[in-house]
Formats: C-alpha cells, sequence, structure tokens
C-alpha cells in the first residue's frame, strides 16, 4: 500500500457535462439525482486518486441547488480534498454553469465524507495531506470545523432514520 501524502492538485478532479433532453425533468430543468450521482462520481474519483484504493460514501452535506440548470447548458464540476482524518476524508464539490465567455457561475456546492477501503472491505488508513497554499490551509480550518459539528450532531442524536 502505497502511503505517500499527497498535495490537493494531485487528487483534484475537474468533470464537463454538456445538458441533454433525458438529463431534464418535467419543468425543463436539470434532474437534481442525476447532478447528485455526477457529484458523487466526482468525489469517488477524488478520493480514490487521494487514497489510491476502494472507497464508499459515508456521508453528503450541504448539498444546496442555488439555480436551475437547462438544456445545453455547460456544467463543470470540480472536486478537491478538503481535509483527512484516518480513515476518511472530506471532498469538497462545486458545480458551475460555464457561459460561452468561460464565466462560470455556481451552482452547486457539497461537501462528501468518503471512507477509504482496504483490501478486506474495512476502514482503511489514509495518507496525509499536503497543504501547499494558504487557500488548502482554510479549507483545511473550515472542514475540521464541519467535521466537529458532524461528530457533534452524531452524539446529540441528530439523524433522519429511527
Amino acid at each position: 500500500m502505497n502511503f505517500r501524502a499527497k498535495t490537493v492538485k494531485e487528487s483534484m478532479v475537474e468533470t464537463i457535462h454538456v445538458i441533454r433532453p433525458a438529463d431534464l425533468n418535467d419543468a425543463g430543468r436539470l434532474f437534481g439525482g442525476i447532478l447528485m450521482q455526477w457529484i458523487d462520481e466526482v468525489a469517488g474519483v477524488v478520493a480514490k486518486r487521494h487514497s489510491q484504493m476502494n472507497v464508499t460514501t459515508a456521508s453528503i452535506d450541504n448539498l444546496q441547488f442555488l439555480h436551475g440548470v437547462f438544456q445545453r447548458d455547460l456544467i463543470v464540476i470540480i472536486g478537491k480534498v478538503t481535509y483527512v482524518g484516518n480513515t476518511s476524508m472530506e471532498v469538497k464539490v462545486e458545480t458551475y454553469v460555464e457561459n460561452t465567455d468561460g464565466e462560470r457561475a455556481l451552482v452547486n456546492r457539497a461537501f462528501l465524507t468518503e471512507v477509504g477501503l482496504g483490501p478486506d472491505n474495512k476502514p482503511a488508513f489514509l495518507p496525509r495531506l499536503i497543504l501547499d497554499s494558504e487557500e488548502d490551509r482554510e479549507e483545511w480550518e473550515r472542514a475540521a470545523l464541519r467535521r466537529k459539528m458532524r461528530s457533534q450532531q452524531r452524539k446529540e442524536g441528530f439523524h433522519f432514520y429511527s
């Protein structure tokens, strides 16, 4: 197993999708579920690149749709690791609509917790994350706060299942 620490840039992923009729709901907007699938796929690839092992999505936080996406829109989905613990990591995924000038407008920002899986399909230790820039360090600090809040919510029994 390769436990070499990696930079944020080494595992960053950017995908582009042209919105087609099959991607639309009855209101002529992108199905939220399709975007959620693409977000989950991007986060999984980011996590796999960082960990060099199989991963699984443990949770998705803060999945908000800021505005609609329509047929022929070009969307760009960017994912990057923001925090690494022992066996789990946070991946931030942002979705943008890109216009013909190349300008991007944020459509969605989501934070996914990905767990590295060893050969036995059990959580495995992850390589550390190298923070190269001030932006990387700020992202790490914000992710650490989100991790703490998720932990507190679990302690308080805050969940949506019974």
